[in-house]
């Protein structure tokens, strides 16, 4: 990784080399700039690296004139709560998402408790670049107040989504992979509220992976095959700052993240429709990313319900769900966005109302699965330095320029039953490619020939 990469609405990069603390302190005394008068929120993952830029963080804050508050390790979609809970202007999360343990970041969320959105990152930016902190005497210093009770709102929030008693009545077995990430905290308790049987996987906040941290299928064989041996009926695995989680049926099988939120979606959609569940919705708009699983789109076709694309990114996502006043969103990386609990992506989320449909269908997660569309979505990624993104993309429009193309986020292109999708990352100095179509030798061609013409242009 060769620079610091800046997203919508947070910073990432390798700790020591990209990330420094030097680039921590300047990047939220730009945040700092740019925001109201009063509190932050500071939250970390469970990376052992955390611990030092949360001290750096509080210091830098409090050094200008700004209290915060620690809630310490605390998953990504609960420090959105606790901005809301406590009155915040806003909050700072330390984590690196998926990304491998010598990564870490920060990611930015407003006071109203959801990731900052793009139109805030040009002024935060340009004050990372070039402006200069003005330090305050010492009798104008913040403080930094440790929050001992972090979780239960958003436990409370979740909880109220969904018929507790007909979850706890069925007494599921569930295996939790926590991956000794952030997300066992909540989801020990939440479970074991939902009358669940419990078997946890790395429970313990250490940061020390037992696998590559990313809840894909490669990564998830050895605990695919501890679901079976376990016999219980689902099992949930997350990202250690518990904003996505895959899924695993009764019988190993990886079902994945794309199909988290589209579970959420037909339940959600299905409880619209009928009103004797006890935490009815209304039905309404729906949005997904450019990048997410037409499957949604069927499911929302099915239910007379409208659905939307954004750009790739939870704050693209949002600004979406906003302006269409959404009742459900996310992105197919395994992260549902439910309004009634909160505007980030939320692991919890999606364990829950998944639980939810296997109580109120009687059925399994397996069958559930089975029922939904199918397609084969592929996901490849090759490494590339961003700045060469463009001249790739360009030249993969010129090639298909006899088909539909769509540039809203990097290139999408439209096969008919079928699409592909190109873009630079915005956390990895990659290119992703997506392609999904009705089986997964159609998926694998299409990726095949855009891949080929990458590597023709990185000769």
């Amino acid at each position: 990784m060769s620079e610091l990469i800046i997203s919508v609405s947070g910073l990432r990069g390798v700790v020591g080399e990209t990330l420094t603390l030097d680039a921590a302190m300047r990047y939220v005394l730009a945040f700092s700039a740019s925001t109201p008068c009063g509190t932050f929120i500071v939250t970390r993952d469970s990376r052992p690296s955390g611990m030092m830029f949360a001290d750096v963080i509080h210091a830098s804050l409090n050094a200008v004139g700004r209290s915060t508050i620690d809630a310490e390790i605390t998953a990504t979609p609960t420090t959105g709560i606790l901005i809301r809970q406590f009155g915040a202007v806003g909050g700072i999360q330390i984590s690196a998402s998926h990304n491998p343990i010598e990564f870490n970041g920060i990611k930015l969320f407003s006071g109203e408790g959801r990731v900052l959105p793009q139109r805030c990152g040009a002024e935060i930016l340009e004050y990372y670049r070039n402006g200069q902190p003005t330090w305050v005497p010492h009798d104008q210093t913040g403080t930094r107040t440790l929050c001992k009770n972090t979780i239960l709102e958003h436990r409370k929030a979740v909880i109220q989504t969904v018929d507790v008693e007909a979850i706890i009545r069925r007494k599921f077995k569930v295996l939790l992979d926590v991956n000794h990430g952030a997300g066992g905290i909540l989801g020990d308790w939440l479970l074991e509220e939902l009358g669940c049987e419990i078997t946890m996987i790395g429970n313990k906040p250490d940061g020390q992976f037992l696998h590559t941290p990313e809840p894909t299928a490669e990564n998830l064989v050895d605990v695919c095959r501890r679901v079976k041996e376990a016999k219980v009926d689902v099992a949930f695995c997350q990202d250690p700052d518990a904003d996505r989680v895959a899924i695993i049926d009764a019988n190993g099988r990886y079902v994945g993240e794309e199909y988290t939120i589209t579970l959420c979606l037909e339940h959600l959609l299905r409880i619209a429709e009928h009103s004797n569940h006890p935490c009815p919705r209304k039905k309404g708009a729906v949005v997904i990313n450019c990048a997410t699983s037409r499957m949604n789109e069927d499911v929302a076709k099915k239910y007379g319900a409208p659905i939307f694309r954004s750009a790739v990114g939870e704050a693209n996502v949002v600004d979406l769900m906003l302006e269409k006043k959404a009742m459900f969103g996310g992105e197919g990386n395994g992260g549902p966005i439910d309004p009634e609990v909160g505007l980030v992506r939320d692991s919890f989320v999606g364990m829950a109302l998944v639980l939810d449909a296997m109580a109120a269908t009687g059925k399994t997660v397996a069958q559930l699965v089975d029922e939904l569309p199918h397609y084969a979505l592929v996901k490849r990624k090759t490494r590339v330095e961003l700045d060469e993104v463009p001249a790739i993309l360009d030249k993969t429009a010129t090639i298909f320029r006899h088909l539909p193309c769509n540039r809203l986020d990097g290139l999408r292109i439209d096969h008919g039953d079928a699409w592909a999708l190109l873009r630079g990352s915005n956390t990895e100095p990659i290119i992703r490619i997506f392609a999904e179509a009705p089986t997964e030798n159609h998926a694998n061609r299409l990726c095949d020939e855009i891949e080929q013409i990458v590597a023709d242009s990185l000769k």
